[in-house]
């Protein structure tokens, strides 16, 4: 099986590979750079070059979702282009209800791959957005909790998985929740618990995906 990792950094994943535990699965890593821009092209351009079985994006999110406890990882199922639309005042007209939808891109996304993984189904599914500026004031958290009422948020998930989408690769948004999405706190993160955790996940679906 030929599999791609994709992340925005090489510090989320960088110590999946610190030793050669996984040498008998075929494995390409992509880092793409931050964001839903330079995510695409990245990953636009490797699946023109390359063929793959499975694409695995591993990253960071934060959760809206204070439920989700911090450093858990979850499956992002259903991921959302939440700034495409337009301002009406106090409210936002998302591009279906503008008229301006295309058939062959919806900015809601849902990854229909099935999977008999174990280590993917122990995962809670939860739903995403991708913004180009995270989330840090209190109206405009309001604001997309009322018009997309998601669990997690990113800045290169939904261009993930269109990509994917659109070149029929089987894939799965994998990420570990390192903050909730309130008024920038660093001190609040739980970024090393979460690149562990995510870490652990990822050793534990390779090691499946191998045997």
């Amino acid at each position: 099986m030929k599999i791609l990792i994709v992340s925005a950094t090489l510090y989320e994943i960088e110590s999946l590979f610190d030793n050669n535990q996984f040498e008998n699965l075929e494995i390409t890593t992509l880092i793409t750079g931050v964001g839903m821009t330079s995510t695409t092209y990245s990953l636009t351009k490797t699946l023109i070059e390359n063929k793959f079985d499975l694409a695995i994006n591993l990253g960071l999110a934060g959760s809206f979702d204070r439920t989700i406890e911090l450093g858990n990882v979850v499956n992002i199922t259903t991921d959302t282009f939440s700034e495409l639309g337009a301002e009406d005042g106090g409210d936002f007209i998302k591009l279906k209800d503008l008229g301006l939808n295309d058939p062959k891109f919806d900015e809601e996304i849902t990854n229909n791959n099935s999977t008999e993984l174990i280590s993917i189904n122990q995962l809670r599914k939860v739903s995403g957005i991708t913004v180009n500026k995270v989330h840090g004031n209190e109206n405009s958290i309001l604001e997309v909790k009322k018009h997309c009422d998601p669990d997690v948020e990113s800045m290169e998930g939904a261009a993930f998985l269109y990509v994917c989408q659109q070149e029929n690769l089987p894939c799965y948004q994998i990420r570990a929740i390192s903050n909730y999405v309130e008024k920038r706190s660093k001190e609040n993160w739980k970024i090393e618990d979460s690149i562990k955790n995510l870490h652990n996940f990822a050793v534990q679906l390779l090691n499946e995906l191998k045997s």
